[in-house]
């Protein structure tokens, strides 16, 4: 226990000191006038026992306005505790893979609204987003600044809404168009890879009718084994669900096939379990646990010298009222 403003005591102790003193001068300096036969009064049994009662009550006032000044000079010096803690941090990483392509330009907006309420679900996990179609451009890295994530998925939607070519003119220039194996690839290549930062529970959530249009580097299954070793699960948006037949090469039945082979999920974009049910799958993967830092942990304890205080004070009026009688 320390106190963080302690000069406080010294000064209310002077303050008491002063007063005590000049309380004593002006005692002394009072005109005392002698009373004819007052002792016969002072030798009533009536008037003995008033005057033990009186000085009873006198000394209890004076110890109680003595205690209440002390403890609330105690509570002014805010008594504190001090102690330092090493939290356990359980969290995961997520980044948010999104395919710009020309056949998504329906449903971009839709998808990174569903991203912003999937972000607002997640609690302590670190976010970020990737764009692609024929390349890979990151809109913003792993951050646990939620206001920074909403801020940033709110400008994505904005710019799909009008349609503003500048917000994702990176993703264009490559060997094609929705390039998904290697969009894929580079999403599960965003992840830090080194130290504490690699020992963390990763999910990536891909949103992508899955038509590829040109010669990728990656095919789908091949960018979804670069998943297998770091235990990365893939969680599937499908805004375009609409394979007919049961054909496993169709473009959904492909990235069903390859989400649920990760351990992950797979969604079409209408599905309202969508949300929900990704957010179930992603807090299913147990987070890795790791030391956070040293943290000083600073507890204000003024419990006491207040609880003192409201007695001290409840006693000093039951005193004055009694003295009044």
């Amino acid at each position: 226990m320390e106190l963080n403003y302690w000069w406080i005591l010294p000064l209310a102790a002077a303050t008491l000191t002063l007063a005590l003193a000049r309380a004593a001068r002006r005692s002394r300096g009072r005109d005392v006038r002698p009373v004819a036969h007052s002792g016969r009064l002072t030798a009533l049994p009536q008037y003995r026992r008033a005057l033990r009662c009186r000085r009873r009550w006198l000394t209890t006032a004076v110890v109680a306005g003595f205690l209440l000044l002390t403890a609330t000079a105690l509570a002014a010096a805010r008594p504190a505790e001090r102690s330092t803690t090493q939290p356990e941090l359980r969290n995961r990483d997520i980044i948010l893979c999104l395919d710009v392509s020309g056949s998504m330009a329906g449903t971009d907006a839709a998808l990174t609204g569903v991203f912003e309420r999937l972000a607002k679900e997640f609690d302590g996990e670190r976010i970020a987003m990737v764009m692609f179609d024929s390349r890979a451009v990151q809109l913003f890295p792993l951050s646990d600044d939620y206001d920074y994530v909403a801020g940033e998925l709110a400008a994505a939607r904005k710019a799909f809404d009008d349609g503003g070519d500048d917000f994702f003119s990176g993703t264009w220039g490559g060997n094609g168009s929705s390039l998904v194996g290697d969009g894929l690839a580079s999403c599960l290549r965003s992840f830090p890879g080194t130290g504490q930062d690699a020992n963390r529970s990763r999910s990536v959530i891909l949103a992508t009718d899955n038509y590829v249009s040109g010669a990728p580097f990656f095919t789908l299954e091949q960018a979804a084994q670069l998943a297998t070793p770091k235990g990365i699960r893939i969680h599937a948006l499908n805004p375009g669900d609409l394979d007919y037949g049961g054909d496993r090469n169709q473009p959904g039945a492909r990235l069903r096939a390859v989400a649920e082979s990760s351990g992950g999920s797979y969604f079409a974009l209408d599905n309202p379990a969508a949300v929900p049910g990704i957010v179930q799958k992603v807090q299913e993967g147990e987070a890795a646990a790791h030391q956070g830092a040293a943290q000083l942990v600073v507890a204000d304890r003024p419990e006491l010298p207040l609880l003192a205080a409201l007695l001290s004070g409840a006693v000093l009026l039951l005193a004055g009222w009694r003295l009044e009688r």
